[in-house]
């Protein structure tokens, strides 16, 4: 780690004008490049006291071994400049916006002799007609699939097109309609030049009169009972506004703009940007970067438009773009923006209308990636590694927790009370071991209540695993009242319920698993996370004490302002919103929500779809089914008599008996609820669509009541 002073610049060695600067580190390559107004006071900031520096700008300075700078004459060239030795150096403390892959264009090569229509990625080409970029190129092919009806310009590559000549034959694109077969002569160079033109003038929004055209053509046919023809053009306008429609106005007055917007936090940036070409979006791409070093949001606008117009020219930077915060200064870059397109280029902020509300929409999709790449980012090992350790420091905790168990309550309105258990090891989601419980001890609505039956039963299991493997010290006692799976209601996701979980699988190898971890219940967490507040958390650290279990730390978070509380504690932990560790909770606590109410949705469906019918021994689905057909709804099957029963296919004698015995004792069915138009069915018509259909049409509306579960 390098001095700063060891080679600082002399006073009165920088000069006072614009310019470039470059540090180098020990091995004398480029670790950053930056531009500035007057590189003397630029220069002497990174020249401070250490302790005042931001720290990744504390951490270049003392990386580099030396600086160099290059006086210009106005500050654009100075922005020139800088581009232009990122590109060269790709120095690793600036800011380096990740572009993950190279955007897809839809390109017309209007410098050859017949003009092709295909794909284009990279560099541009002189005398080549460029319309995106797309997202994806499978958005292009079905653009180009669509317009080929009405435009059938050439697609095919140069030897197929050279073969197609020599053989007179042309490709299938030529036989369909697709191509207008310039290969075979079937049009001129001219002609098919033409279509070319007319293709990219229906690419760049002029189509309103195009469509008028081909309308008045359609109508002229039909006028002349020219009935083929007519109906040929009316299938060219429906594929022309199909394609329009991929691409909705979304800017009325024909706008050609580029949006920019930007999502950040302390570590990291999210930028994406909206090409608008004609009033329509044409394209989106972005790009995530590590803030390396101190800056604002104009100064992120700065970089991305370094990027996006660093090698473009004149059409290709549009007459406006739309940015969240202007650079500072605004001069130079307005400046350097119009020279890339050889006329005016207005940078600013949209303040209202329609830019004002297609600018939130690409906000939106910026914040949408940062959380996207924060979640790909919790894949890496060193960031986990962070997390597991601020939770660590944070809960005061003498190792970082490898092993994280999360609980959560699910309900609707007290009905089929469920609670889910998740599991993270080392920081990744361990879904063959997250388990999903019945609360049985109680009925109604208590997640307090809730939360300690669970915990209970949970470490009751992990209490008897380590009973039968010998691992309890002399003198201990057993635990005589450990509950059997039975009466557990517990399950894997992955695995039926058994009527005991703990005999499924013999206890071999010290009930060890394939990997010598242990089984099921008995490995302990090294800290629990409930989904709730004081209330949870005491329930959950009561349940631990009345088991003896005093080596398991216990957390929770609250929704509301992602606070974590402590048992016993008054106030709340607050971790930072950047913290890795709250990031990590949060993923934790999500995740068994998920889980929970997803298994609660299942179980109550389950219910709802329930019939008398499958309380019959040996009565399977398909006998079901036919007894439903043969009557028409379970009332009527209730009132039949054995011999009628007897007479659908399948049904014996004997099946016939059960059945009228089990449609005796079983109570009749709640009145049902459409759940259309909120009145009261007939017991027969909802029977028959309870069991025909299997929709959830019953008294509670449940999918009415969706928002009210949790």
């Amino acid at each position: 780690m390098a001095d700063p002073s060891s080679y600082r610049p002399k006073p009165g060695q920088i000069p006072d004008s614009p310019g470039v600067y470059r540090f180098r580190d020990e091995h004398r390559r480029v670790i950053y490049v930056g531009k500035a107004k007057s590189l003397r006071q630029r220069l002497a900031n990174y020249f401070q006291d250490l302790a005042g520096l931001h720290p990744r700008t504390r951490t270049m300075v003392t990386t580099a071994a030396s600086v160099e700078w290059t006086v210009v004459s106005t500050e654009v060239e100075a922005l020139q400049l800088e581009y232009s030795w990122i590109k060269e150096y790709d120095p690793r403390f600036n800011v380096k916006y990740r572009d993950d892959k190279s955007y897809p264009y839809l390109a017309v090569t209007m410098n050859e002799e017949f003009p092709r229509v295909q794909v284009m990625r990279g560099h541009k080409k002189k005398g080549v007609r460029y319309f995106g970029p797309y997202a994806h190129a499978w958005a292009i092919r079905d653009t180009v699939d669509l317009l080929l009806r009405v435009f059938p310009v050439r697609t095919c590559s140069a030897g197929v097109f050279k073969n197609a000549r020599r053989t007179g034959r042309p490709c299938l694109l030529g036989y369909i309609g697709k191509c207008s077969a310039p290969c075979v002569d079937r049009v001129s160079a001219e002609e098919h030049r033409e279509l070319a033109e007319e293709f990219c003038d229906f690419m760049t929004g002029r189509t309103g009169a195009y469509l008028r055209r081909l309308e008045k053509q359609m109508m002229e046919a039909a006028e002349e009972m020219e009935y083929e023809r007519a109906a040929r053009l009316r299938d060219d306008i429906e594929a022309l506004k199909k394609a329009m429609e991929k691409n909705a106005v979304v800017l009325a007055d024909a706008t050609d703009a580029d949006l920019i917007a930007v999502a950040e936090d302390e570590l990291e940036a999210a930028v994406q940007i909206f090409h608008v070409r004609g009033g329509r979006v044409r394209g989106q791409r972005g790009w995530v970067t590590d803030k390396v070093e101190e800056i604002t949001t104009g100064a992120l606008v700065e970089h991305a438009l370094q990027q996006l117009y660093g090698e473009e020219t004149g059409d290709a930077v549009p007459k406006e773009v739309l940015v969240p915060a202007l650079p500072d200064p605004l001069e130079p870059v307005q400046e350097w923006l119009t020279g890339r397109r050889g006329s005016g280029v207005s940078l600013r902020i949209p303040q209202r209308g329609d830019k004002r509300a297609l600018m939130e929409t690409v906000e939106r999709n910026a914040q949408q990636a940062l959380v996207l790449h924060k979640t790909k980012r919790a894949s890496d090992l060193t960031t986990r590694s962070r997390a597991l350790e601020e939770i660590a420091d944070a809960l005061d905790l003498d190792s970082a927790p490898l092993r994280i168990e999360c609980y959560d309550i699910s309900h609707l309105q007290g009905d089929d009370v469920v609670a889910s258990m998740v599991v993270f090891e080392d920081g990744l989601q361990r879904k063959s071991e997250y388990r999903r419980f019945q609360i049985k001890g109680f009925e109604g609505q208590d997640d307090v209540r809730s939360m300690h039956e669970v915990i209970t039963r949970r470490f009751k299991r992990y209490l008897a695993e380590k009973e039968r493997t010998g691992e309890w010290a002399d003198g201990e006692n057993t635990l005589a009242d450990a509950p059997s799976g039975a009466d557990d209601g517990l399950s894997s996701p992955d695995r039926p319920t058994s009527p005991d979980p703990l005999a499924e699988a013999p206890l071999t190898n010290g009930l060890k698993d394939d990997e010598g971890r242990p089984k099921r219940f008995a490995y302990p967490p090294q800290l629990v996370v409930v989904d709730g507040g004081q209330p949870q958390v005491a329930a959950a650290q009561r349940a631990l004490d009345e088991l003896g279990i005093d080596d398991i730390a216990v957390c929770g978070l609250a929704k509301r302002l992602e606070e974590v509380w402590l048992p016993g504690d008054d106030d709340p932990v607050v971790l930072p919103r950047t913290s890795e560790g709250l990031y990590l909770l949060q993923r934790v606590r999500d995740e068994a929500h998920r889980f929970a109410i997803t298994y609660q949705r299942t179980k109550r469906a389950k219910r709802f779809r329930s019939s008398p019918l499958d309380d019959v021994p040996g009565l399977g689905e398909t006998r079901k089914q036919a007894l439903i057909k043969h009557f028409g709804s379970v009332k009527k099957l209730r009132s039949a008599t054995i011999d009628q029963i007897c007479e659908v296919p399948g049904i014996g004698r004997k099946t016939a008996e059960t059945i009228a015995v089990a449609l005796a004792q079983a109570a009749p069915a709640a009145p049902a609820v459409n759940t259309a138009t909120g009145e009261i069915m007939e017991d027969e018509e909802s029977e028959t669509t309870a069991e025909t259909s299997g929709e959830p049409v019953s008294a509670g509306a449940p999918d009415e009541r969706r928002g009210q579960e949790r």
